[in-house]
């Protein structure tokens, strides 16, 4: 079967891997459709380009927010960094889940979609631009903003939803309606005193987590596709870890600029590019697609859990530019506390990742050997007590590919091909 049309009088442009998703109109191009349901079953669902580029705007403001977790670390700031990472990622990880999920049940990509999908690419970049004065003076204006025309746009989006999908009428105008509200907290907490501020923070955070339950329950639920979820997963994913091999890059190439080509440095660097690409063996091991389509009322857990592997991801990238400003400059945190500011995002990563696929597929699950892998990274990471850094990395590195090994050997829970197809 071939994918369905896009739209009265467009055809197909063989065009080589875009072939699925690119469109000629004959005569004028379409410029209104319906917001009616994708099919939930449609054979061949994959990301649009709209999508992949709606993601790349989405890569400045992981770098961004990842910067500034390395600074703070360096600066010996490591808790009130992380408190701000975590909430700042908040925004990010939001804001792109909620589009994911909208798109996923009513792409129609026609000219309003696209224009509103520009509209809350704008709104990352006034975010990532917000990042630096929210973690040097506590200044949320900028990055208050950029969230909000996010989550406006969508709200249009809802509204067109609920005008072309009659069964979910009430479905689309309770996320149309409770996403107006929260949004309308965010703007008032800008007038708040710092610490009554960072409450509202986190009681609108529960807001904004419980918007989508409430407005599930009240009709059928949204018409998204497994498949194209578990893909648009595994692309942010990609997106994060990606992040993380250019930020141990760019730490070691300045590391080279200054002091020259080491041993040290190489075992950074090699230990470093070792423990992302077995974190996203990793996450590819197991397919998604099969466990969403199984069980969908799982699908509330599987796409929160992810906030904690999308943020550990990214900060493992701050945590290997520690690793190298320490090797080569020493100062704070120490050897043992670069060490951890690496395997702790990677431990965190394994943890969360067993849970979400034993959530999935309680049959075979994979907590067990997921804290068996943690376990052996954490460590790692403890031999910088009387080791040097490079080799606890290395160490930290070579314990992870160890497990991934063991598990496609059969020894631990959890085999399969490491391919994008079956994410």
């Amino acid at each position: 079967m071939g994918p369905e049309p896009l739209g009265v009088g467009q055809t197909l442009v063989m065009d080589g891997p875009f072939s699925r998703f690119s469109t000629v109109t004959a005569g004028r191009r379409l410029r209104w459709r319906a917001l009616a349901p994708r099919d939930r079953d449609e054979t061949h669902r994959a990301s649009t380009p709209l999508e992949l580029l709606f993601d790349l705007t989405f890569v400045i403001a992981v770098a961004q927010v990842g910067g500034e977790l390395r600074r703070a670390l360096i600066d010996g700031q490591a808790a009130s960094g992380l408190v701000g990472y975590l909430m700042v990622f908040f925004a990010i990880w939001w804001a792109w889940m909620n589009f994911t999920w909208f798109a996923s049940a009513y792409d129609c990509d026609d000219v309003p979609y696209r224009l509103l999908t520009l509209v809350q690419m704008a709104g990352v970049l006034v975010l990532a631009a917000g990042v630096p004065p929210a973690f040097e003076r506590q200044d949320f204006l900028a990055i208050t903003i950029g969230y909000v025309i996010m989550r406006i746009a969508l709200v249009v989006q809802w509204l067109r939803a609920a005008a072309g999908d009659e069964a979910r009428r009430g479905v689309t105008l309770r996320y149309a309606a409770g996403v107006s509200a929260v949004q309308v907290g965010w703007l008032l907490r800008l007038t708040l005193p710092s610490q009554a501020g960072r409450v509202a923070f986190f009681l609108l955070v529960a807001l904004e987590l419980l918007v989508p339950v409430w407005a599930e329950r009240s009709g059928p639920m949204t018409s998204w596709h497994p498949g194209h979820i578990a893909e648009r997963y595994g692309l942010f994913t990609i997106i994060v870890l990606g992040e993380s091999i250019f930020a141990a890059y760019s730490a070691v190439q300045a590391a080279i600029s200054s002091r020259g080509v080491s041993g040290s440095l190489l075992l950074l660097a090699a230990g470093g590019l070792l423990t992302v690409f077995a974190l996203w063996w990793t996450y590819f091991e197991r397919s998604s697609d099969d466990g969403l389509r199984r069980a969908r009322d799982a699908a509330f857990g599987w796409g929160y859990g992810h906030y904690a592997v999308f943020v550990s991801g990214a900060a493992l990238g701050a945590g290997l530019q520690v690793a190298a400003v320490v090797s080569t400059d020493g100062g704070h945190p120490g050897e043992l506390g670069a060490a951890y500011a690496v395997a702790v995002p990677v431990a965190c990563y394994l943890l969360v990742m067993g849970l979400l696929h034993t959530r999935l597929d309680p049959a075979r699950p994979l907590l067990l050997a997921s804290l068996i892998k943690a376990g052996a990274v954490l460590a790692a990471a403890a031999t910088a007590a009387v080791l040097p850094l490079e080799a606890s990395v290395l160490l930290i590195s070579l314990a992870l590919a160890g497990s991934v090994a063991a598990t496609v050997a059969g020894l631990m829970p959890g085999t399969g091909a490491p391919t994008v197809a079956e994410a």
